[in-house]
């Protein structure tokens, strides 16, 4: 027995014809999930003197069972796209990984050429119903912000609302930061402060040097408390 070097490349099937075929991606995403031992689609391929060939691809009823709760079905029925594949030169190969290494004669890597690529064909889907619809939720789940925007973009509440807040606030205490006019409202800093500018003065000189406080003609807390202190 001799032990092949991990550079040797087994030539066996460089005379077969192999197809690159170009999926769309949810067909990619369904193969991914099948198992190896289920069929996943049937070609038919219709070749008439003098006419291009025609070629059409069927899914399985088994992958187009491999679905998740809610998920849209997608497209039984494809056509490929012949497409051109002159002055290329392009080949298969497949790697194998050791599954032995530990043995008295380890196992190598083994690389083999499956074929050399004679046709290019692209997979597109009829414009039927179900295309379109799973075209339409595909746009759909697109255009949603993304969970990390909306957990920065917090939902906006009523101005009114943010309002009573703030009044409720300053009831309590004159002056915040707002760092704290935050946490009370729970609202965006931009927002929040497009309403503090509206009704609250900024200071910029100590001792209350960067807090808020309403302006005179928001002030409703207790006044006549202050005048008897």
């Amino acid at each position: 027995m001799s032990v092949h070097s991990d550079k040797e490349l087994d030539t066996t099937n460089v005379e077969r014809g192999v197809w690159l075929v170009k999926v769309p991606k949810y067909v990619a995403t369904k193969w991914e999930k099948a198992s190896g031992n289920i069929e996943v689609g049937k070609l038919k391929i219709c070749k008439q003197p003098g006419q291009k060939m025609q070629v059409e691809l069927s899914l399985s009823e088994a992958v187009l069972n491999l679905k998740e709760p809610g998920e849209e079905n997608i497209p039984k029925d494809h056509r490929l796209d012949v497409l051109p594949v002159k002055h290329l030169t392009l080949g298969v190969f497949s790697h194998t990984a050791p599954s032995n290494l530990e043995g008295v004669i380890p196992e190598s890597e083994k690389l083999a050429m499956e074929g050399r690529i004679v046709q290019k064909l692209e997979c597109r889907p009829y414009a039927d119903n179900t295309y379109m619809k799973l075209k339409l939720e595909t746009i759909r789940k697109a255009s949603l912000p993304v969970r990390q925007v909306k957990q920065l973009d917090r939902a906006r509440d009523d101005k009114e609302a943010v309002l009573n807040m703030l009044f409720a606030a300053f009831e309590k205490h004159q002056y915040y930061n707002i760092r704290d006019l935050v946490k009370i409202t729970n609202q965006p800093i931009v927002y929040l402060k497009e309403i503090l500018n509206e009704v609250c003065n900024y200071n910029i000189k100590n001792p209350h040097k960067n807090m808020w406080e309403l302006k005179p003609e928001y002030r409703h807390y207790k006044e006549s408390d202050e005048t008897n202190q």
